[in-house]
This record gives structure tokens, C-alpha cells and sequence, in this order.
């Protein structure tokens, strides 16, 4: 090996490649060659980047690396954050969602001009790439960008930025405008015209006063454990259907036949739904709360909801400890304040599923100080080619 080379042995959290001696390389894969003068010579585990707007678009961070080298990626965040927080435990291969399934993305929209910009923002910074391609999205939502721009050529005022939230559901396409968009009867008739050409689900204006439905010809629902649930808009979704069936299979190897569990932080009813006898189920959200109970009662499945803001009131010790198994799915701060109480608890299993493996790890260590045990970790890269990081973790005592 050259005296001045030096190897890539790592990608660091923001997916920068780390050498043997610790610099910081953008773009560089596992395997590359760096030297003194900056050259790189490419390894085994680069690919050529499928989409033309890499690495601009800030969609992705990591399509220069081979499936190997992101799954080690994935692996690495998993185990570093543990680490600092002195806990091991069995990491699984990872599981990676194809390209091409993102079933909900929130993208932004600007007018230059007479032409108006959809897409994401370039990496660490606010400039905006028209997407011309896109290899994470879903073909349906894709299809979708350029008659949106046309719609919003005619919509946008001159200056600003709109965002727009698009999800596959159960009746095709739900969009979300938020922003400020033009008024008036041709305004309104421009955005229910558009919505029947193009067969959506549902159009919903959020002007910062929460979304109001402009178009909807059916109630919109998105199935959940094979269950119809009403979806409001702008709802949380997990990116993928295969990584949500991902998830779920953990949760479920996790909390084994346990007769009653508590599904925490439940949105609208992801694993509640995908679960065997009874389960209670809290959730912050009240639009989501609702969602959750109509459809249960529906076809009269024993889930029983509370909403509940589990930060300020997590449950209790004597509470917990009336179920055989409690499920977590937090939001990335994590649940501080429910794995202190989990701690001093006797129930026998925990599922947590996050977003964040530094917050996961932190409530980890509280969960384990408290005599649990941190049986498995399985990650999955829902969001393929990003530095977002989701597993899904199993705890028996």
C-alpha cells in the first residue's frame, strides 16, 4: 500500500466515508483509496448512483454504496449507538426496502418564473431540485409531479414555497397542499377538475389552520392488519408496505402469544391491528385515536384506545403490569418518560420500534437497568439510500 493511501473503512452517521486514520471523505464507499492529493480510487463496494439527480438531491445520502456496504451501514448505527450507551446485543441482517416503494414523501414546491419546481431539497441546503426522476418513490406518486406542477403554475403566488404531502392509500393518491394557494371560484374549480382528471383519493388544502378536504368522493382508508382504518389527512404512514410487514413480523416474534398487550404511541393501529386478543391502545394524536376505534369497532376487534399524551403521562408501573407484553413506537425523541416507567415493571416481553437508535440506545439502558434483558435488534432501511435508521427491538426479563 502507497505510504500516503489511506483506506475507507466506514460510513459515519451523516454517511460520509471515514478512513483508517479517521478523515471524513463525502461520497466514499467502504473499500475506496484515499490519497494525500485527494484522489480516490473506487473499491468493491461503490456503485454508480442510478438516479441523475445524486448526490444534489438530498432524497438520498448513500447511492453510491452496493447493497452490502448499506446494510453494514445499517448495522454500524445500530451497534455505535448502543455502544455508547455500554449495551450489546445481536443485531440481524438488515432488512431493505426496493427501490421504488416509498408510499408517502413530503415534497416542496416553488414557482421560478412561469415554471414551478417539485421535489426535494439539495443536501444541507434550501435550494430546491425539480425531480425529473426519482428512484424511492412509488410510480403512482411520481406519475403525479408533473400534472401537479401545471396545477400549481396556475396556483402558486409569485413567491414562496408550498409543501406537498402525497400517500398511497387504500383509494389511490391522498394530497396534502400546505401553503397558501389561490382563491377564488376558478381557483377552487381548477383544484376539483384536476383532482377528478387524475382520479385522487383525496385533495386537502392546509392553509396552518389543519387540512380541509377540497376532494373527496368516498371516505379515504388505508388497511392495516387487514383492516379498512380511516385515514386522516396528512397521517403518520410507515414509508413502505414491506418494511411495515417488516416491523410487524418483529413486533409480533417480540411479544409472542401474549393474551393482552398494550400497543403505545399506536397511531392508527399499525401492530394493534396485525395482533391476536386484546390490546389497548394510546396514542397523543386524537385525530388518530378516533381512526383507530371506529375501525375496531367496525368489525368488532377488542382494542381499547385511550388518548393519551405518553410523554406527560406515561403509564404507570401497576399499569404496565396488567399485560403480558407492551409494544413502543415513539416518535424520534424516544419515550424517556415510558422507559423509566417500564424499568420497574414485571410485564415479560417488550417490542420497541424506532426511528432513532440514539434515542432508541438511551431508552434501552434504562430499560435494561432495570433487570430486562436486550434479546435482538432488527434493523430495516425503510427509507433506501437515506441516514434514516429504523429497527425494531425485542426486551425480555
Amino acid at each position: 500500500m502507497p505510504i500516503d493511501e489511506d483506506p475507507i473503512v466506514r460510513v459515519a452517521a451523516r454517511g460520509e466515508g471515514v478512513t483508517q486514520s479517521g478523515r471524513h471523505v463525502p461520497l466514499a464507499a467502504p473499500g475506496d483509496r484515499v490519497f494525500g492529493d485527494g484522489s480516490l480510487m473506487p473499491g468493491p463496494h461503490r456503485q454508480v448512483a442510478p438516479c441523475r439527480h445524486y448526490p444534489q438531491c438530498g432524497g438520498c445520502q448513500l447511492q453510491h454504496l452496493d447493497d452490502a456496504a448499506y446494510a453494514r451501514y445499517l448495522v454500524d448505527r445500530v451497534e455505535g449507538a448502543l455502544k455508547g450507551q455500554g449495551l450489546d446485543a445481536s443485531i440481524r441482517a438488515p432488512y431493505l426496502s426496493p427501490p421504488r416503494t416509498r408510499r408517502r414523501a413530503t415534497l416542496h414546491a416553488e414557482r421560478r418564473g412561469r415554471q414551478v419546481h417539485l421535489g426535494f431539497t439539495q443536501a444541507q441546503s434550501h435550494h430546491l431540485i425539480d425531480l425529473d426522476e426519482c428512484w424511492v418513490l412509488a410510480s403512482e406518486l411520481f406519475a403525479l409531479l408533473s400534472p401537479l406542477r401545471g396545477l400549481l403554475a396556475a396556483q402558486l403566488p409569485q413567491s414562496g414555497r408550498i409543501d406537498v404531502h402525497l400517500a398511497l392509500v387504500d383509494q389511490g393518491v391522498d394530497v396534502v397542499l400546505h401553503g397558501r394557494l389561490g382563491e377564488g371560484l376558478a381557483a377552487t374549480e381548477a383544484l376539483t377538475a384536476f383532482a377528478q382528471r387524475h382520479r385522487l383519493a383525496r385533495l386537502s388544502i392546509d392553509d396552518s389552520y389543519g387540512a380541509e378536504a377540497r376532494w373527496q368522493p368516498e371516505p379515504v382508508t388505508i388497511t392495516l392488519g387487514g383492516v379498512a382504518v380511516p385515514m386522516p389527512a396528512g397521517a403518520f404512514l410507515q414509508a413502505t408496505a414491506d418494511g411495515e410487514a417488516a416491523l410487524i413480523a418483529g413486533v409480533r416474534e417480540a411479544v409472542g402469544d401474549a393474551p393482552a398487550i398494550a400497543d403505545l404511541f399506536a397511531g392508527l393501529g399499525t401492530f394493534a391491528f396485525a395482533l391476536p386478543g386484546k390490546v389497548y391502545a394510546a396514542e397523543g394524536a386524537r385525530e388518530a385515536v378516533l381512526a383507530l376505534q371506529a375501525a375496531a369497532n367496525a368489525v368488532q376487534r377488542p382494542i381499547f384506545t385511550e388518548h393519551r399524551d405518553l410523554f406527560r403521562r406515561p403509564l404507570t408501573v401497576a399499569e404496565l403490569d396488567r399485560f403480558g407484553a407492551i409494544i413502543l413506537d415513539p416518535p424520534r425523541a424516544g419515550a424517556r418518560e415510558q422507559a423509566g416507567e417500564l424499568a420497574g415493571a414485571s410485564v415479560p416481553r417488550i417490542a420497541y420500534v424506532s426511528c432513532n437508535p440514539s434515542s432508541f440506545a438511551r431508552d434501552a439502558k434504562t430499560i435494561c437497568e432495570g433487570g430486562y434483558r436486550l434479546d435482538c435488534v432488527q434493523p430495516v432501511g425503510q427509507f433506501r439510500w437515506s441516514t434514516h435508521v429504523e429497527l425494531v427491538a425485542a426486551f425480555s426479563r
